[in-house]
């Protein structure tokens, strides 16, 4: 009896250190630990609202995004103030030097060239942030990996981006778009002559067929159906991250987990499938070595070779996978709103709509574009660039800092997330002018550096050594598409346009873009 007494006290002594231990991480992931952050960045100057227990500004930012969302804007206004309306409300309260709260975490605002210089060269330092799971379910991949294995994935995937890769890839591009045109000129054909559309879902679907024939070639009919889910996906994760994660909640078995992880479940066995087949088309000699899928698994095959079949040498079929995942993704939903965009602007600015086009066909005339030609396509090279600054891709970028990190006279403690705003680099008057947020193409006639003067004031698709690696793969496939518009059509903007940029993962028009096509 009294053996038992004492199994029992010792049961009820460790099951309440286990509950004290819990408790006291608890308590200081929702509030020691965010207190003791936000005491240290004030101290250096910084400025912010005061820390809200477990949501921090989420509530806010998401009140504030959601009344954003609720009204269109006018052509010329501000696009930061609809898809940033936090970000902007907290630099117009408390200056550049300030911070937001992404639940318990700090997020301090980075705008300084030279300090966006030290966090993209010193990567180790500064990585990306892992706050919620979830999100990885639409992709990981090379751009989500840190350290070794980042060097090792960019290392295996850097020849199917080389330039001699990319030259083989134009057909893909041409053969994509070119079935999109020929669908905008039977609608001409009913219309006589001119007709209105929406762009938008064209440009979509063009961008994703496109990603398909050049990520898997003759199977790119079943990267379709891959394209339609990683599309849901990204809505699924917006949803997602729009709250405070709570560690464990990925678990829970609520109706968005649950369809998350079944999508992912669904673009993980297509993939697979796909890589196996291929896989096996290799070893028979007869797989074709020209697409993404390809070319990878070639260089993977050719890097264990080299180093035998250690463990850590090449990457598993689920790194493939997940490469594949970020092809999508990437691929897809850069090139078609770098285009939704062009085409709004050059709607809006006809000069530069005429310009580009007596470019293309000076160049080409009413030939198909080839690699030399789009290299020599000057003006449309500024209006694409001119473009990506008033509406990069990806509008803000973020960093996490692991240990104590110097950053200028800033003294970073472990914890605090950094915050890249991408648009507001873009658009600030004191690194561009006072024309800033006016579309002027011709700042970029003598290329980025002499635009920027040398700072890190432009990353539409970052910068220093992670800068994403399919940059010149997006530029390419985006002038191939934007000849081939510009050779047989003239294009404005329909009265029913609603200007209503918004974020959806990338920057995309919330409800299209209506333009009046016509016929050259």
């Amino acid at each position: 009896m009294e053996v038992s007494l004492s199994v029992l006290a010792i049961c009820t002594i460790l099951c309440s250190i286990v509950i004290a231990t819990w408790a006291w991480r608890a308590l200081n992931w929702v509030w020691l630990r965010p207190k003791r952050l936000e005491k240290c960045l004030r101290q250096q100057g910084l400025k912010g609202t005061p820390y809200g227990f477990l949501s921090g500004d989420l509530k806010e930012s998401y009140k504030m995004s959601k009344e954003a969302r609720s009204k269109p804007i006018n052509l010329s206004d501000d696009i930061a103030t609809r898809v940033l309306p936090f970000v902007i409300q907290t630099v117009k309260n408390f200056g550049k030097d300030s911070f937001i709260w992404i639940g318990p975490t700090p997020r301090v605002n980075i705008t300084n060239p030279e300090h966006l210089k030290e966090i993209f060269t010193k990567f180790g330092d500064f990585q990306k942030p892992n706050t919620n799971p979830l999100g990885q379910l639409l992709a990981k991949g090379v751009a989500n990996y840190e350290g070794a294995k980042w060097a090792k994935h960019r290392k295996i995937i850097n020849p199917a981006f080389h330039l001699e890769k990319l030259k083989h890839m134009l057909p893909a591009f041409y053969l994509s778009c070119n079935e999109m045109l020929s669908k905008w000129e039977k609608l001409m054909v009913k219309e006589e002559g001119k007709c209105e559309l929406d762009v938008w879902p064209y440009l979509q679907n063009m961008t994703g067929d496109a990603i398909s024939r050049t990520a898997f070639g003759s199977s790119y009919e079943e990267g379709r159906k891959i394209f339609q889910l990683q599309k849901e996906q990204a809505e699924l994760i917006i949803k997602a991250i729009q709250t405070v994660y709570v560690p464990g909640w990925r678990f829970v078995p609520t109706k968005l987990n649950m369809r998350m992880k079944e999508v992912d479940r669904e673009v993980q066995t297509l993939l697979k499938d796909l890589i196996h087949k291929r896989a096996k088309a290799m070893k028979a000699g007869e797989a074709p070595n020209n697409d993404l899928l390809g070319i990878l698994m070639e260089s993977n095959f050719k890097e264990i070779q080299e180093h035998g079949n250690n463990k850590n040498v090449g990457m598993s079929i689920r790194d493939v996978i997940e490469e594949c995942k970020l092809f999508y993704f990437a691929g897809q939903e850069t090139t078609s709103v770098l285009l939704v965009w062009t085409i709004v602007l050059l709607s809006r600015y006809p000069d530069w709509q005429a310009r580009a086009r007596d470019e293309v066909l000076q160049v080409f005339g009413n030939t198909t574009p080839d690699f030399d030609g789009l290299a020599r396509l000057k003006v449309v090279t500024m209006i694409l660039y001119e473009v990506l600054r008033l509406y990069p891709p990806v509008i803000i970028l973020a960093r996490t800092v692991h240990k104590e990190t110097q950053l200028g006279n800033l003294l970073l403690p472990a914890g605090v997330q950094v915050s890249l705003p991408t648009i507001l680099v873009h658009h600030d008057t004191e690194l561009w002018g006072e024309d800033a947020k006016e579309f002027k193409p011709e700042r970029f006639a003598e290329g980025v550096s002499k635009a920027t003067k040398g700072q890190v004031s432009f990353f539409p698709f970052g910068w220093g050594p992670r800068i994403c690696i399919g940059q010149t793969f997006a530029l390419i496939e985006a002038k191939m598409a934007l000849a081939l518009i510009l050779q047989r059509f003239t294009f404005e903007l329909s009265a029913s346009y609603t200007h209503a940029p918004c974020t959806v993962i990338t920057l995309q028009p919330q409800h299209g873009a209506h333009i009046i096509l016509h016929k050259r």
